[in-house]
C-alpha cells in the first residue's frame, strides 16, 4: 500500500527547548536511594490512607504507589501501634519511607530508630517540640536521616497567628525558618522544608519568598487541595508556576481521591514542564461542530487501551482535517476520523483506513509495533485493548 507523506520532523519540537527556567540551587539531601535538591530531578510522592499499624495492607498500597511511579511515600504514625509497625515497613518497602509525625516528639525518636528514610515533623502541633530539637538533630545525624519541616496553614504556630493574624506567607515562612534555625544551632542542615496552604496564590507567594531566604531543598504542595478535579487544577497551577521558575525539588499532589491518582497527577505536571521525560500523551480534538466522529468518546477509549504503556509515545486522536494533518506530523501515532473510516498514520504517514469499530484495535498493535522497533522495554502492566461498543 502506498503511504502519505506528512512530513515528520526529525526529532520532536520539545527535544530543543531550552528548559523553562534555570533550577533554584538548593543543597542536596538523600531520602534513602532518591536524591532530592541541588540538580537532582523533581521526584514525586504521595502518603498512604492505611491504617500504618496494618503493615500488609500498607506495603500493598505502597506497591501499588511504586508501580504508578511514586518515588517516596509518607505514612502517618498517629498511635503506638502504628510506631511498631514502621520497622518492617521500612526494611520491606520498595521506595523511601517516610514518618509523618504529629503532636508526639517521642515518635520522632522511634521513626529514627526503625530506620525510617526520613522524619516529617510539624513543629505548629508537636508539644514542646523546640526543647528536642538538640535532641532530634543528634539522633538523625547519627542515622543520616534528613527531616523534613512541614508547616501547614491549618496548624501554624498560635504565635505567629497572634503576630500575624492569618496564615500570611511571611508567617509560613517565618515558622519554617525559625525552626531550621534551631536546627543550624546543633549542626543540623538535612533539611528539606515546605510551607503549604490551601489557597495556590498564598502558596506560591509563601515559596517564592522562602527560596530567596534559604538554600534548603523545597516540597511543594498545596494543602487540602480538594476533590480529584478541584485539586488536580489548584495543583497544576501552582506547581507550573513555582516549578517554571526553577522553584521545587520534590512534590506532593494532594488529593481527595486514592493516592495514585496523585502520583499520576504529580507526573502528568512534570511531563507537561518537560521535567520527566513524557510517557503516554494523548493529543485530541477538543468538541467542536468539524468533528465527523465522537472524539470524546474516541480519545477516552483509546486512552484506557493504552493505559499503562511503558514505552514514551505521542498518539494523536482527530476528529477532522482541519487539524490532523498537523497534529500527524507531531505524533509518534494516530488517527484521523471520518465518514464511519479512521485513516491511522504512524511517524507522519498515513499507512492503512480502517473502519472506525477496528480505530482503537488497530492503534493499540500499532503502537506495540512502534516500542518493539525502538527496542523499549513493554514489560510492566501494559496496555489491555478495549474493545469498541
Amino acid at each position: 500500500m502506498t503511504t502519505v507523506g506528512l512530513g515528520m520532523p526529525a526529532v520532536r519540537p520539545e527535544a530543543e527547548l531550552p528548559p523553562l527556567a534555570e533550577r533554584r540551587r538548593s543543597r542536596r539531601i538523600m531520602v534513602g536511594s532518591v536524591p532530592v535538591g541541588g540538580d537532582a530531578p523533581v521526584s514525586v510522592q504521595s502518603m498512604t490512607t492505611t491504617v500504618t499499624a496494618d503493615v500488609n495492607a500498607t506495603l500493598q498500597q505502597i506497591a501499588e504507589l511504586t508501580a504508578a511511579g511514586c518515588q517516596i511515600v509518607r505514612v502517618a504514625v498517629p498511635s503506638a501501634d502504628d510506631v511498631q509497625a514502621l520497622p518492617a515497613i521500612a526494611r520491606k518497602s520498595p521506595i523511601p519511607v517516610i514518618a509523618d509525625i504529629h503532636f508526639q516528639p517521642k515518635y520522632v525518636f522511634a521513626a529514627i530508630e526503625a530506620g525510617c528514610a526520613a522524619v516529617r515533623v510539624n513543629p505548629g502541633n508537636i508539644k514542646k517540640f523546640d526543647d528536642k530539637v538538640g535532641e532530634i538533630a543528634k539522633e538523625a545525624a547519627a542515622a543520616g536521616i534528613p527531616i523534613r519541616i512541614g508547616v501547614n496553614a491549618g496548624s501554624l504556630d498560635r504565635r505567629l497567628l497572634e503576630k500575624y493574624g492569618r496564615a500570611t506567607p511571611e508567617a509560613l515562612v517565618e515558622s519554617a525558618l525559625w525552626e531550621c534555625s534551631l536546627f543550624e544551632e546543633h549542626g543540623f542542615r538535612d533539611i528539606k522544608i515546605s510551607v503549604k496552604h490551601n489557597d495556590p496564590v498564598v502558596m506560591i507567594a509563601a515559596y517564592r519568598l522562602l527560596a530567596e531566604r534559604c538554600d534548603y531543598p523545597l516540597h511543594l504542595g498545596v494543602t487540602e487541595a480538594g476533590p480529584a478535579f478541584q485539586g488536580t487544577i489548584k495543583s497544576a497551577a501552582a506547581f507550573g508556576a513555582l516549578l517554571s521558575q526553577g522553584i521545587g525539588d520534590t512534590i506532593r499532589v494532594s488529593l481527595s481521591a486514592p493516592p495514585v491518582e496523585e502520583v499520576k497527577v504529580g507526573t502528568q505536571i512534570l511531563e507537561a514542564l518537560a521535567l520527566r521525560e513524557r510517557g503516554l500523551d494523548i493529543v485530541s480534538c477538543p468538541s467542536c461542530g468539524r468533528a465527523q466522529v465522537d472524539v470524546h468518546t474516541l480519545a477516552e477509549k483509546v486512552s484506557a487501551a493504552l493505559e499503562g504503556f511503558p514505552a514514551a509515545l505521542r498518539v494523536a486522536v482527530m476528529g477532522c482535517v482541519v487539524n490532523g494533518p498537523g497534529e500527524a506530523r507531531e505524533a509518534d501515532l494516530g488517527v484521523a476520523s471520518g465518514n464511519g473510516k479512521g485513516q491511522i498514520f504512524v511517524k507522519g504517514e498515513v499507512i492503512k483506513t480502517v473502519p472506525e469499530s477496528l480505530i482503537v484495535e488497530t492503534l493499540v498493535e500499532e503502537a506495540v509495533r512502534i516500542a518493539e522497533e525502538r527496542g523499549e522495554s513493554l514489560d510492566g502492566p501494559g496496555p489491555v485493548v478495549v474493545t469498541p461498543s
